[in-house]
């Protein structure tokens, strides 16, 4: 999407940053009504109408790949299929992650949600080659066809599982339960910036430097981060969550500045490795935490307020991030996004210190 604005589309660095960041903006404003959603019916009724949903994304994706539309309408298109995908994200991530929580129980939430990161950081390891492969051999409307028949084929998969009651009790309004988990959201928030810099600006980066595999940046971090959650997964329900989330954060830190200084395509696929090393356990470790900080009966909106500043991060850091691109160039999108992580791997600190 990045190659089809900024090349085919002819647009600037900064309007795709807005228009890749903007997919998150409404998944964090339908966060709130994705955790009620997931606390009255179950994660499974959240996950099936959130795949139905990003469908229609995909769906409007093709539309503006079509041929005769000026670049205008192709992009005006774009921002509203990036908004459709949003909204259908936001209901199938909340849903998926509590789902995956009831089914084996607040114990094991850690190794659940990071079991649930790896399917979902695997099709982005093996999507984005993919996704690559059939844009530039085949053109954008082959590749977003693709975007409509992955979620319909999960929607099918999930509507045959089984079904996990949600939890009785007080339920909270959103906005008191974002008061409860603030600072562990904001810690995942600083995390999710060097991968909104993978995701919106990898392959504009070895462009530039005349690197031919950007479609591998996306596998190397994806298999820095699955095999961290395969290897380690069980940290966070071990010890602290705090401690598992400081020095994953360190360990971002040193990827983002490995492709931030990289003077070959080799070391910047290495960064890209390191990142996902990194950033693999502060989503479980983090999200412990924050489930010990409210009731059984507010867990579903506790995860779609948690989820809703990683949304914020993608939707912020995009933009500001192509601002970045635009005056000091693709690399130093890298040492910002090894700013914020240094950043979050502080703030855990002080997340430790209870709320009162």
């Amino acid at each position: 999407m990045p190659l089809f604005i900024h090349e085919k589309l002819d647009f600037s660095n900064f309007i795709v940053g807005l228009v890749i960041g903007i997919q998150f903006l409404a998944a964090v404003l339908t966060r709130g009504y994705a955790g009620r959603l997931t606390d009255h019916y179950g994660g499974k009724r959240s996950a099936l109408q959130g795949a139905v949903v990003c469908a229609l994304g995909g769906l409007l994706y093709l539309i503006a790949a079509m041929r005769g539309l000026s670049p205008a309408t192709s992009l005006a298109v774009v921002i509203v299929g990036r908004l459709v995908a949003g909204f259908g994200e936001s209901q199938f991530v909340t849903g998926c992650v509590s789902w995956s929580i009831a089914s084996v129980g607040p114990q094991r939430a850690g190794m659940s949600m990071s079991w649930t990161g790896i399917a979902m950081f695997a099709a982005l390891a093996i999507g984005a080659p993919i996704g690559m492969a059939l844009y530039q051999n085949y053109g954008l409307q082959t590749a977003m066809i693709a975007c409509i028949v992955a979620p319909l084929t999960a929607a099918v998969i999930a509507f045959r599982e089984r079904s996990y009651s949600s939890s009785a009790g007080q339920r909270l309004p959103f906005y008191r339960v974002v008061g409860q988990i603030w600072r562990e959201g904001l810690g995942l928030m600083l995390q999710g910036v060097g991968l909104s810099g993978l995701t919106a600006f990898a392959s504009l980066y070895f462009a530039a430097r005349t690197w031919s595999n950007a479609g591998w940046v996306m596998t190397a971090f994806g298999i820095g981060f699955i095999f961290v959650r395969l290897v380690l997964g069980h940290l966070p329900d071990k010890m602290s969550g705090y401690r598992v989330a400081f020095w994953s954060l360190v360990v971002e830190m040193i990827g983002q500045t490995m492709l931030w200084i990289a003077p070959y395509e080799v070391v910047a696929l290495a960064g890209a490795l390191v990142t996902g090393l990194g950033c693999a356990l502060v989503f479980p470790a983090l999200g412990v935490e924050t489930l010990k900080r409210v009731l059984p009966a507010n867990r579903g909106s506790a995860m779609g307020a948690f989820v809703a500043f990683l949304d914020i991060a993608y939707g912020i850091s995009g933009p500001t991030a192509g601002i970045v691109a635009g005056h000091f160039g693709y690399a130093a999108v890298y040492l910002f996004g090894a700013a914020c992580a240094l950043t979050g791997a502080g703030l855990v600190l002080t997340a430790r210190t209870p709320q009162r």
